[in-house]
């Protein structure tokens, strides 16, 4: 089962955090990569090739739902929408 809290605990998984840049430095999560959401249709092939599974995250849940919505759609497989970092966050220190 792909929940956020077993992508969390999987070593393959690949985390891509889809704020902007600033965002991503002033509030990053351990082990994520960034790519903002404006990058993520031109990077699908990349993102692609990616450890899996792939888990897209913001700062609420709204910009994840999107990158995951044009993964899905470039044919990007084992993608999930992790929601919000502070979701995360909690689920990392619980």
């Amino acid at each position: 089962m792909n929940t956020p809290e077993a992508i969390l605990k999987n070593p393959s998984a690949t985390l891509i955090d889809v704020r902007s840049p600033l965002e991503f430095k002033m509030e990053p999560l351990s082990g994520a990569i960034n790519i903002p959401v404006e990058q993520i249709q031109m990077r699908a092939k990349e993102i692609q090739k990616m450890s899996k599974p792939i888990m897209v995250f913001c700062r609420s849940g709204a910009r994840s739902g999107m990158a995951l919505a044009v993964l899905k759609q470039a044919g990007v497989t084992e993608v999930y929408n992790g929601g919000s970092i502070y979701d995360l966050m909690s689920l990392i220190q619980a």
